[in-house]
């Protein structure tokens, strides 16, 4: 099944299961908040753990890679060269930082705005967000990085299609020259 159409599944569903909670009692409230607390934690000691088994492994293997130019940024993008213990090691920092940000936003609805629901529900989705992570399913599943677990990881088709980095040698090629040109005229 599609992770996006997995995530909106797990989502509506614990929308739904949420509207049965009574938040309006203090003990539930509670449970709650200590609920969210412990999975956050559990989500952040998971990612540690997954960052220390990469640094463990020390897979020094060359990436090369073209990742897809910004329409905000036209400079973005271009040949990344890098080994898979840095590029795991990125992308985990990137799902902390994630994480980082969804405990901000639930402080901000629950802590300022008094939303209760979003407690439950983030709850749920930051074990779904977890146990769909590739760097969790790598270093701590055991799976192998084949397919959809290749590096570079590919991204979720968005707004105007798939946008992922390009691996084929042609195109690795192509920003090797523009590279090296770039250096010549400088």
């Amino acid at each position: 099944m599609n992770a996006q159409i997995a995530n909106l599944a797990v989502s509506l569903g614990a929308m739904q299961l949420a509207r049965k909670i009574p938040f309006e009692d203090p003990d539930t409230l509670m449970y709650v908040r200590i609920a969210y607390v412990s999975v956050q934690l559990v989500i952040l000691a998971t990612y540690y753990f997954t960052s220390q088994t990469i640094k463990k492994k020390n897979d020094l293997t060359v990436l090369k890679f073209v990742e897809p130019a910004s329409p905000m940024d036209p400079n973005s993008g271009g040949l990344t060269t890098t080994t898979v213990r840095d590029y795991d090691l990125a992308e985990t920092s990137k799902a902390v930082k994630g994480v980082y940000f969804g405990i901000a936003m639930m402080c901000f609805l629950h802590g300022y705005m008094k939303y209760t629901q979003p407690l439950f529900i983030q709850s749920l989705m930051g074990l779904k967000a977890l146990y769909d992570s590739n760097e969790i399913s790598i270093h701590i599943l055991g799976k192998s990085a084949t397919g959809d677990l290749e590096r570079p990881f590919k991204a979720a088709p968005g707004l105007f299609g798939p946008t992922g980095p390009q691996t084929d040698a042609a195109s690795i090629k192509e920003a090797e020259e523009k590279e090296k040109q770039a250096k010549k005229e400088e």
